[in-house]
């Protein structure tokens, strides 16, 4: 089995706000968990630990249950840790709050039977079958979003962990519920990949290459040879800038199984 990660900060003098994770149960099977926290906006979130604090305290409790709790489903495993990062804020933060610190989440888990996912928000997972062919499992609600919604703070609030919005992993467990999930026999499977957007601009912003040739890339050059790509893309000066952010935190996971 080989497993290759990496990560990097969109601005070198601000923390990296992405998670990422992989771990191998003494019983076997493998986890990759990979979380990319929502950087608030200049006037708060409510919290005084703030989003790095929160993606670790997040990532960390599901690499733990993922990896020790084979008998619970990924979206329960997922309300837990939730939960039980919501219990370790205290009372100093308030967690009502529409900001209060939240991430993108993606969690694949497999054993000898079964390849089990979980995507919420614009986080990427990658399946590649034996025969080559990818598969790209996705959460598009954001995508719906009318970019001129999101223009606005106050657009967009109104649609975070809203019906008819988005969703990501905040405060409340029943987020657990409408993350995209699904599991593939595991001889159907020979390699996965969590993106965070950061590193999946690569092909769904810049158009580099499709979701195969993206997979490829990270065979052939690593996690790190990715985000090195991205990076040199988002350096051209001739490149008109598409978010607004010319440099976001990249995380790439990828494992073959």
């Amino acid at each position: 089995m080989r497993i290759d990660l990496a990560s990097a900060p969109g601005d070198p003098e601000r923390p990296n706000e992405d998670w990422l994770s992989a771990a191998m149960p003494a019983a076997g099977g493998g986890v990759l968990v990979a979380l990319d926290g929502v950087t608030p906006p200049r006037d708060g979130d409510g919290c005084v630990h703030g989003v790095p604090w929160f993606a670790a305290r997040l990532g960390g409790r599901l690499t733990e249950l993922s990896g020790s709790r084979p008998d619970l489903p990924l979206d329960r495993i997922l309300a837990e840790a939730v939960r039980a990062t919501a219990g370790a804020h205290g009372d100093a933060c308030d967690l009502s709050h529409v900001r209060t610190p939240q991430a993108t989440v993606v969690v694949v888990r497999w054993d000898a039977a079964y390849v089990e996912h979980l995507v919420l928000s614009d986080s990427v997972l990658l399946l590649q079958a034996p025969g080559g062919e990818v598969t790209a499992v996705l959460d598009d609600r954001l995508d719906r979003v009318p970019r001129e919604v999101l223009r606005s703070v106050t657009a967009t609030d109104a649609l975070r962990n809203a019906e008819g919005g988005f969703f990501t992993a905040a405060a409340d467990p029943a987020v657990a519920a409408r993350a995209v999930t699904g599991r593939t026999p595991r001889g159907e499977v020979r390699a996965v990949a969590a993106l965070t957007d950061g590193a999946s601009r690569w092909t769904d912003t810049f158009g580099e290459g499709d979701w195969a040739q993206c997979l490829a890339v990270l065979r052939k050059e690593g996690a790190q040879g990715l985000i090195a790509r991205v990076r040199t893309i988002e350096s051209d000066p001739a490149r008109p800038r598409t978010r607004h952010k010319r440099h976001d935190d990249a995380s790439a996971a990828y494992a073959e199984l």
